[in-house]
């Protein structure tokens, strides 16, 4: 019997993302306590440019933005946001999308695989994906409930289950 296998991944579905800046971009146009502060999101790539006529009103808009992320589906763990710098008279803050593992997470989950998950189960680095293998499919689903469980600073997918 062939063995059985899934991917793990970590991506971000960009139109959700694009759909929740611009549901975010209105909301802080209507907004009265936005009114005359300059605040206004821009999505360029996977950046988020967040910006306002003070520190407060930078981190209410990232407020907003975080909520409309969490209504679309996205996790909080994909958006990393930086602190509001100063730049003129205005204040920015750059927001960035994760997506894929890097190398390290690869290396922790993969650890956490081989220490804890059956002895059945294989894990391999995939570029910036990692693909777990074994023989027995309820292997398989015990490792993704660890997996899940585990406090990982990723949002994880799990697909290719087959």
């Amino acid at each position: 019997m062939a063995d059985s296998s899934f991917d793990i991944v970590s991506k971000v579905d960009h139109m959700e993302a694009e759909n929740a800046v611009n549901q975010a971009r209105k909301e802080v146009e209507q907004r009265y306590d936005f009114k005359g502060v300059g605040a206004s999101l821009n999505l360029a790539g996977e950046t988020i440019t967040v910006k306002a006529n003070s520190d407060e009103r930078v981190r209410a808009v990232l407020d907003v933005l975080q909520t409309k992320l969490i209504k679309r589906g996205i996790s909080l763990k994909s958006l990393e946001a930086g602190d509001p710098v100063a730049s003129g008279k205005e204040f920015r803050l750059e927001a960035t999308l994760k997506n894929g593992i890097d190398s390290d997470h690869a290396k922790q989950i993969g650890k956490l695989i081989r220490e804890q998950a059956p002895k059945t189960v294989k894990s391999q680095i995939q570029g910036d994906e990692l693909r777990v293998q074994s023989k027995n499919r309820d292997d398989l689903q015990a490792t993704i409930a660890l997996l899940k469980g585990a406090d990982l600073d990723l949002d994880l997918q799990f697909v290719n289950f087959r």
